[in-house]
């Protein structure tokens, strides 16, 4: 404990019998934590805020809700009509899961184009692999809720995606269904599975940080603390960084909420479901498009299914496929390059995922599949074997001094021979 809190008998007679304080002292006050971290290291703590506002706004909507196929889409008009502040706590969960898949999603860039999945953070890297399914998993069943068309049409297409699998895929379904058609029992269950799972990812998220706290952060040269001028305390530092954040992304946040709420939304999911009626075009949420253009790029049912879980299992094994000593993409010319074209790949199968399957879209979303595998598969193994990284710098502190990162690569390139 802080000497301050030490002063204190109430706390010293609790910490005794359950030491919290000491254990928050020691992951904040004391916590090393490298030196350099720059502000893409933000994201993780946005993440847990986020969590935190979708759990607290998803608790009292469920107060209102009621998940009922007659009543359930008057129950979320109500809410947003005549609940008090209703309207401002449904938009927060509705934007709030746009939000988070933004946030994870940089998160994750963050990881891959830093060398954060290398050992010995391996661990760290698939929990948070498991928390990026269960987040999908979640928001996937809190879209049905609302049921309106599209909730209605994007559960039976998403659902009968399983009976691909042969033998067993119909079982799934229908006990996904809880009977023989998206209806009243598919309701009950997701809604409480949504509100069983976001505390599973809770669960999940402590033990990402317990892996996190055990080897400490990466950083943006990829290289180990080397004593204590590699590092300063969390706090204050990086809890004023944090905060500076967190206002910074609370300004967009409320930006959409207030003034474009339905920005990321569909308008067919204002009108009820109608089994009878099937819209123009069914779609997933955004955070979805690049899985569904790898689903729909192969013309076997089975085939897409397969890859499109394969696209989250490659995530899986990375630290084992990227076979480079050097973690940090700032000391690979040649992995840079690469991890761009990833990027580039997502955000294009994003797109193709948000038009019909048709004309050149079909050729686009089977090239940018075949691209996003062949990155994982076999372009990381070769790289890893092939590319010659640019020389690592001695310490932490020794970029810092030295004016940043830049400089000593600069430094690195001009002595490379």
């Amino acid at each position: 404990m802080t000497a301050k809190a030490s002063q204190n008998k109430v706390i010293r007679w609790i910490d005794h019998r359950l030491p919290i304080f000491t254990y928050l002292d020691h992951e904040l006050n004391e916590y090393p934590t490298p030196r350099n971290l720059n502000y893409f290291w933000n994201f993780g703590s946005l993440a847990l805020v986020i969590l935190v506002l979708m759990i607290a706004s998803g608790i009292f909507l469920a107060m209102n809700y009621t998940p009922n196929a007659e009543l359930a889409f008057n129950s979320v008009e109500r809410i947003v009509r005549d609940v008090n502040y209703g309207w401002l706590l449904r938009y927060i969960h509705m934007n709030g899961a746009s939000m988070f898949f933004v946030v994870v999603y940089i998160h994750i860039f963050r990881g891959l184009y830093y060398g954060s999945y290398k050992a010995p953070r391996e661990l760290l890297w698939m929990l948070g692999v498991v928390i990026l399914l269960l987040m999908m998993a979640t928001a996937f069943m809190g879209y049905v809720l609302p049921w309106g068309q599209m909730s209605f049409w994007g559960a039976t297409v998403i659902t009968n995606l399983f009976s691909a699998f042969p033998v067993i895929g119909e079982h799934i379904v229908t006990w996904l269904w809880g009977g023989f058609a998206v209806d009243n029992p598919t309701l009950n269950r997701f809604f409480s599975l949504h509100y069983l799972l976001p505390f599973v990812i809770c669960a999940v998220v402590g033990l990402h940080i317990v892996a996190l706290h055990q080897h400490g952060s990466n950083n943006p040269l990829g290289i180990d603390i080397k004593g204590k001028q590699d590092s300063i305390p969390f706090h204050p530092y990086y809890t004023v960084k944090d905060m500076f954040g967190l206002a910074v992304f609370l300004l967009f946040y409320c930006g959409i909420i207030f003034f474009d709420p339905n920005f990321f939304g569909s308008p067919d999911n204002y009108i009820p479901a109608n089994p009878m009626a099937t819209p123009a075009s069914i779609e997933p949420e955004w955070y979805f498009l690049p899985f569904y253009a790898i689903l729909r790029s192969l013309p076997d049912k089975l085939a897409g299914v397969l890859a499109m879980f394969g696209a989250i299992a490659v995530l899986f094994v990375l630290p084992w496929l990227d076979t480079s000593p050097v973690r940090s993409g700032k000391f690979r010319p040649i992995f840079r390059l690469f991890f761009w074209l990833l990027l580039a790949d997502a955000i294009i199968l994003g797109v193709v995922g948000a038009h019909k399957p048709e004309g050149w879209w079909v050729l686009i979303g089977r090239l940018s599949t075949a691209w996003y595998f062949l990155h994982f598969i076999i372009i990381l193994p070769i790289l890893g074997k092939l590319e010659r990284p640019l020389p690592l710098p001695t310490s932490i502190a020794q970029t810092v001094l030295k004016g940043g990162a830049r400089t000593v690569v600069a430094g690195a390139r001009m002595e490379k021979p």
